[in-house]
């Protein structure tokens, strides 16, 4: 099952995977029913279409991928609601659908990489229904500013793929997160919009932007059976920007 099948690195994935051979279960807003063999029209944004959604797909099901999500030009309560605590209600609502040794991934984003200035707000959101979600901003000062809105709903996201390594061990459904960095998607112009200068800067590093193309088998390779042993981890795939932070956050940088 593949959330954000329309378009982008949700579209991709659902290519790639069927590609090699999966029965792919599509999500999203618009309908568009390339690569996927069933196809569910969902606002992810509301709470009931996600638990009928939940409800209504069969069970059995061999790997989630949640991948639909909105850009940081949304108002800071939805895309908190969509990107994060909608994600979860999704995840949670679908466990006993999976199958016995699924795979779950999540796609994050490069701009959670300063979650550890960030656990005191992550560990206040666990508790947090969709529902609330504007009453969480309000209290944590989660605004649209800067993208913040975003950062904070992947910072939280990679938190929760690490804290859930272990959660259905006995079952052998293992949950792990996919981080890209800028890729050229048609919200990669919302982010320019947000960031201004420093899209400008990252996109001065970088020798390109990513493509769906770069990210969508690191989904699939996660999704298969060949990374049964990877728990709980945050896959980057990014050109080497991560790697570039990291440096120059401890004085590495050449």
């Amino acid at each position: 099952m593949v959330t954000g099948s329309a378009s982008g690195i949700g579209l991709e994935t659902a290519r790639l995977c069927s590609a090699m051979g999966a029965t792919v279960l599509g999500v999203d807003l618009t309908k568009r029913f390339d690569h996927v063999e069933e196809f569910y029209r969902a606002d992810l944004s509301e709470p009931r279409t996600i638990d009928a959604l939940a409800e209504m797909l069969p069970e059995g099901i061999d790997g989630l991928a949640n991948i639909a999500g909105l850009p940081p030009t949304h108002p800071a309560d939805r895309v908190l609601a969509v990107n994060l605590f909608g994600l979860k209600r999704l995840t949670l609502g679908l466990v006993p659908k999976l199958a016995d040794g699924a795979s779950i991934v999540n796609l994050a984003s490069l701009a959670g990489i300063g979650w550890p200035q960030a656990v005191e707000a992550i560990r206040a959101s666990e508790p947090v229904a969709m529902e609330d979600a504007a009453e969480f901003a309000a209290r944590w000062q989660i605004t649209e500013a800067g993208g913040r809105s975003y950062f904070f709903s992947k910072e939280a996201l990679i938190a929760w793929t690490m804290q859930n390594r272990w959660t259905w061990r006995e079952r052998g459904i293992r949950m792990n997160a996919v981080s890209p960095g800028p890729v050229e998607t048609p919200i990669l112009g919302d982010f320019l919009e947000t960031l201004g200068a420093r899209a400008e800067e990252d996109a001065r590093i970088m020798d390109r932007p990513g493509t769906p193309q770069d990210i969508a088998p690191a989904v699939a390779f996660l999704l298969s059976d060949m990374s049964r042993w990877m728990r709980g981890i945050n896959l980057p795939v990014d050109g080497g920007m991560s790697s570039h932070v990291l440096c120059e956050m401890h004085g590495l940088s050449q």
